[in-house]
């Protein structure tokens, strides 16, 4: 009598990948991890590195030259206390509020115009997206010759009429409409395109249908239009918010004649200081890079708290 024993499972157990299958993993992924670490070191060298070293700088006192000693938290105390900065904050906001909010609603006009357009659409395009890819500091020279308080463009044309000349680059608020309206003319078109770009989702059979129930333009245009827009109109106010409160090489062109006296001051009165040029007076002028560091952060907090802001506005019009 012959017995047959059960038959034994030879299945081999997986084995567990160990330091040495690892290290073959990635030998065969380095090309991989070549090919994007470019990025990465970039990143690490010119963007990381800057901003731990600000934070590390914003408590201690150098000027470039002399060893470095710690500060602790007074130059931030110092900051809270700086009028100056306080100056530049209410320049900037002034300045951000005057640009701002007739450029996203003179965007959304040409943005609705420009859907209406049958012919050489592309040639309009293109003209309202070329200032946003044009230099700033030509921009800024340029508008420096229309606004100029003795040979400029403007005040030639209000003596021809018979108007007094304006002293646009002296006053308190002729400065600010100067740089506020440079900032506009910039930025104008390129929300336009945005606002353009995001009306082509908009469904045709929501026009049609309010078109039937006997809707008018203006009322098809603030009823479905905008409130539709409302994710682009979100992201346009987020950008401009932190692009306008940045504002720097505007005030720093416009009144580089200044140089000589008041260096970086943003003109007579200090009307055209903004936060980002006061920031640029501290480090880079007067070489104080300890406090220049901390008024940089003090601009990020300002800059994040007001997106923030009108992020949370827009968004709770949308809800």
């Amino acid at each position: 009598m012959t017995s047959t024993a059960p038959a034994r499972s030879f299945r081999r157990a997986r084995p567990v990948p160990g330091a040495a299958a690892r290290r073959g993993a990635v030998r065969r992924a380095w090309p991989q991890y070549a090919a994007v670490s470019p990025f990465y070191v970039l990143f690490a060298v010119f963007g990381l590195f800057p901003v731990a070293f600000s934070a590390w700088l914003a408590f201690h006192r150098w000027d470039g030259l002399s060893p470095v000693t710690y500060a602790g938290t007074e130059q931030f105390r110092f900051l809270a206390d700086d009028a100056t900065f306080r100056l530049a904050v209410v320049n900037t906001l002034v300045i951000w509020v005057m640009s701002t909010v007739p450029m996203l609603l003179m965007s959304l006009g040409l943005a609705a115009l420009l859907s209406s357009v049958k012919r050489f659409r592309t040639f309009y395009e293109i003209v309202l997206f070329l200032p946003s890819v044009t230099s700033i500091v030509a921009i800024a020279l340029f508008f420096k010759a229309i606004f100029n308080n003795q040979y400029g463009v403007l005040n030639a044309a209000l003596t021809t009429v018979g108007l007094p000349a304006v002293q646009w680059l002296n006053g308190f608020w002729t400065i600010k409409i100067v740089i506020a309206t440079l900032m506009t003319w910039q930025w104008v078109g390129y929300n336009a395109i945005i606002y353009y770009a995001g009306m082509q989702a908009i469904p045709n059979d929501v026009y049609e249908a309010a078109r039937i129930d006997g809707a008018g333009a203006f009322r098809i245009f603030w009823s479905i239009t905008v409130p539709m827009l409302r994710p682009v109109i979100l992201f346009t106010v987020v950008v401009s918010t932190v692009t306008g409160l940045q504002s720097f090489t505007e005030p720093q062109v416009l009144f580089a004649s200044n140089a000589a006296t008041n260096p970086n001051s943003g003109g007579p009165g200090q009307a055209g200081l903004t936060m980002v040029l006061y920031f640029y007076q501290q480090a880079f002028t007067n070489n104080n890079f300890g406090y220049g560091a901390a008024v940089a952060y003090g601009v990020f907090a300002v800059v994040a708290v007001f997106s923030l802001v009108n992020w949370r506005l827009v968004a709770r019009r949308d809800r």
